[in-house]
């Protein structure tokens, strides 16, 4: 029998295990249902990931679709040590076990690496480890197809060039972050980049991703399509030619622009040196960017038609207007303006001025016009100010106002010194003398087409009507006979096509003055008689050849594939008969 202090400790250790019982429901039910979502929330941040997703950069193409620039993948093979044991593997549909060694010996040879530094990676107490960086596509599938648990991946995006040089100066180049580093790749950078994304998922306790649980948080927008109006296989020809000239006039660098006289789009714009995109480190670095856009220096004689195409527009001369040109002309205030070499005194006309590319000539019909109404002109030619092309670094020139010329200044202009311009404003010119008098700002850049195929195009700055109809026809008349009757103008001419065009050799300026090479050019367009294109060659400080014959051969090599490319049929007419001397 139990005595009554024995009943009432039995009763207290009831009411006590049965107190405990409710603390413990109470505590699970605080658990379960008050704090489920705290506690499941805790649990989930312990296992969910959250991943940046990188945007895929967009191409760069020329006017034909032909990639010039592109992204390519690679990827990180990386394993977890700590996890790393025997597998079983799929091989040609039979269930084979391996060892950690086997599997070790058997992913050195895809991945092209040694057994010993496999197996030694394989080996520790770390959650990471990188068997190999950037795998070929080839690599990659072959070892995620074996399934190994502990392997996994990282992809990696690396530009690439399929082209290499062509085009090199004007695609530029990527960092081996990604990063846009010169050309179009960092102008166009906006449209070319997208914008990369997030994704959120969860792991087990082996660290493998659970593909049931990816949730997208941000998704990816890839990057645009930079379309640009070059026309590779073109610009590859004029790259060999520009290659060609610097070779033979052992000078620092040569450019060739074409462009299309009717829209302003640049369909090559070649230089050498230039850059292999893939390996920009392989060359200096000013053979990087673009001295088309970005280099000024003294034109000389190719500005000669600007002060002869403005002393028509503004009635003071016309192609036939007569004067004496000796090769030396004394200023009023003392000073000489001398002709390129020693000559008796020419009865030359306007036209004749050009193709014998006499300063003194020039200066005296170019300097029938003020000098205010002079500056204007070469203002509204595009002196003094970027193209619109917007490239990187772009050099607006020099042209100073015509208020601080001072006597000598005043007339060197009108034969290119005293006034710098890069290759693309010089082109520019000549192209609004084929264009009726127009000029259209160069463009290089199309547009930015997005992955549907939309294309937004490049904001075009206006159009300048610079001469009238009539006097660019009359300057184009006078081009013609420089290519005709000149002396190295005649080693410009085309067989069987009108072209018209202007020699140029411009002393280059060292110290506070000049030194002994020049920089040697012609600006030519054809088929005179209707103009479709016009190509601008220069060499900068030639030291085989100190004219324009340098620049020439040049010139006839890059017009012919032009006119070749583009189908233009041979000229069926003939110049004006415009005398270029009188007696």
């Amino acid at each position: 029998m139990f005595n009554e202090a024995t009943v009432r400790r039995h009763q207290a250790l009831t009411i006590f295990i049965v107190l405990l019982a409710l603390v413990f429901i109470a505590r699970l039910s605080w658990f379960q249902i008050a704090n489920a979502e705290s506690y499941r929330n805790e649990a989930r941040e312990a296992i969910e990931v959250t991943r940046s997703i990188e945007a895929v950069r967009g191409d760069i193409v020329d006017s034909e679709g032909n990639v010039l620039a592109t992204t390519i993948f690679t990827w990180d093979v990386n394993i977890d040590p700590v996890n790393v044991g025997p597998v079983t593997l799929d091989i040609d549909g039979k269930q084979t076990a391996f060892t950690k060694k086997e599997i070790a010996a058997y992913l050195a040879g895809i991945l092209k690496l040694s057994t010993k530094d496999v197996l030694a990676k394989m080996t520790g107490e770390g959650r990471y480890a990188n068997l190999k960086q950037r795998a070929t596509a080839t690599q990659f599938t072959r070892v995620k197809n074996l399934d190994i648990p502990w392997v996994y991946f990282d992809r990696k995006q690396t530009r690439y060039y399929p082209q290499g040089a062509v085009a090199g100066n004007l695609v530029g180049f990527v960092g081996s972050d990604g990063s846009p580093l010169a050309g179009i790749e960092r102008t166009m950078n906006s449209c070319l980049a997208g914008t990369d994304g997030k994704e959120m998922y969860e792991q087990g306790a082996d660290l493998i991703k659970i593909p049931s649980s990816i949730r997208t948080i941000t998704p990816v927008r890839d990057g645009s399509d930079v379309v640009l109006s070059i026309n590779s296989d073109l610009q590859y020809s004029a790259q060999q030619e520009v290659a060609a000239t610097v070779r033979r006039l052992q000078a620092d660098w040569a450019s060739a622009i074409v462009i299309e006289v009717k829209t302003g789009k640049i369909l090559a714009a070649a230089e050498a040196p230039t850059v292999d995109p893939n390996k920009p480190g392989a060359v200096r670095q000013q053979n990087r960017g673009s001295r088309i856009f970005q280099a000024a220096f003294e034109p000389g004689s190719i500005l000669k038609p600007v002060a002869a195409a403005t002393a028509v527009d503004t009635k003071k001369a016309t192609p036939t207007t007569q004067v004496i040109a000796p090769d030396s002309l004394r200023m009023p205030w003392g000073q000489y303006v001398n002709d390129s070499n020693a000559h008796p005194p020419q009865k030359l006309t306007l036209a004749g001025v050009l193709a014998k590319s006499s300063n003194t000539g020039i200066i005296q019909i170019g300097g029938k016009v003020d000098s205010a109404t002079r500056y204007e002109y070469m203002q509204k030619f595009g002196m003094g100010q970027k193209t619109g092309v917007n490239f990187e670094g772009e050099s607006s020139g020099v042209l100073a106002n015509y208020t601080s010329w001072d006597k000598m200044t005043d007339k060197a202009v009108m034969f290119g010194q005293g006034v710098s311009l890069t290759p693309i404003q010089t082109a520019a010119i000549f192209q609004t003398f084929a264009n009726k008098g127009v000029r259209l700002p160069p463009a290089l850049v199309t547009g930015c087409r997005d992955r549907d195929g939309n294309l937004s195009p490049t904001k075009v700055e206006p159009e300048v009507r610079v001469l009238s109809e009539s006097s660019a026809s009359q300057t184009i008349d006078m081009l013609e006979k420089v290519v005709e009757k000149g002396p190295i103008g005649r080693t410009a001419s085309i067989y069987g096509y009108r072209v018209a065009g202007k020699t140029g050799t411009a002393q280059i300026a060292e110290g506070k003055g000049y030194g002994k090479l020049y920089a040697v050019s012609f600006v030519g367009l054809a088929p005179a008689e209707d103009p479709k294109y016009v190509v601008a060659v220069t060499a900068y400080r030639s030291r085989t050849v100190s004219n324009s014959l340098g620049a020439t051969p040049g010139f006839v090599a890059v017009m012919k594939q032009v006119l070749k490319t583009y189908g233009i049929p041979p000229s069926t007419t003939k110049s004006k008969n415009i005398p270029t001397e009188w007696k």
